[in-house]
């Protein structure tokens, strides 16, 4: 399972059924669990662990020193969870001291060809970077968001879960969730109604949001007026209730 041409720090801890293909390198403090596959020319740089049922494509560059200029050699990590795919040339870094000196990876990924992490970022479950969407410094990207190709998230940014950003967005504000932005400027473009119907949100929850979406984005509200709007629609619909702590919790102000 473990290519002769492949080097393997002393230090590293694999499961008894990883494979590694030709010429991949495996640093110390890696910790690689059962299922997962990594390819040819695989650089893999500690501490970084990585879940079950993965699979790293080749001339990925996994755990890698941040691009900060501020770091200075202290102890960081990566994180990765379960049956995430990983395509050619990725680039995934660790966090910084600065920060929780942790870039955390969830589980269900689909991370394509040339996409890049960068150090601090938070990324949930069922997430897709198209190819060359990069993400900057300590942005947190929800579960179920889609980045189309050559999108770009400006550091510090948060992303909502069930959002999309189409080909080439250059994203600089919190994207609330269920919200679809894209051109150029990126602006929204009303609610991500194909990916929610596909991950069984029911007609009424689609209705509500939609009906959120307009009090945020088209009545010309204050965001504190607006959050009360939204809840003022169902208190009890939990969609409604997120997308208002979202909003209560913007980092750098919403798209729009």
């Amino acid at each position: 399972m473990i290519d002769p041409t492949s080097i393997i720090d002393k230090r590293a801890e694999l499961a008894g059924d990883v494979s590694i293909g030709p010429y991949t390198i495996i640093g110390a403090d890696v910790k690689i669990d059962s299922g997962t596959v990594i390819g040819p020319h695989v650089v893999i740089k500690g501490p970084t662990s990585i879940g079950k049922d993965n699979r790293i494509f080749q001339f990925s560059s996994i755990g890698e020193d941040p691009q900060d200029k501020k770091y200075a050699a202290e102890l960081t990590r990566l994180e990765i969870g379960d049956r995430n795919t990983i395509r050619e040339f990725t680039t995934m870094h660790r966090g910084t001291q600065q920060d929780n000196s942790l870039t955390k990876i969830g589980n269900d990924n689909l991370f394509m060809a040339y996409t890049h992490v960068a150090h601090d970022c938070m990324i949930g479950d069922h997430v897709v970077m198209a190819n060359g969407a990069s993400l900057a410094g300590h942005v947190s990207l929800s579960s179920h968001a889609i980045l189309g190709g050559f999108t770009l998230v400006h550091q510090f940014t948060k992303i909502g879960q069930y959002s999309f950003a189409a080909m080439g967005s250059a994203i600089t504000q919190d994207v609330p969730p269920f919200v679809m932005v894209g051109g150029k400027p990126t602006r929204p473009h009303g609610i991500n109604t194909v990916g929610m119907e596909r991950n069984g949100f029911s007609p009424e929850d689609i209705r509500l949001i939609r009906k959120a979406y307009k009090i945020v984005y088209k009545m010309n509200l204050r965001l504190e007026d607006a959050i009360d709007e939204l809840l003022n629609l169902d208190e009890e619909n939990t969609h409604l209730g997120e997308f208002a702590d979202f909003l209560r919790h913007v980092s750098r102000g919403i798209l729009r």
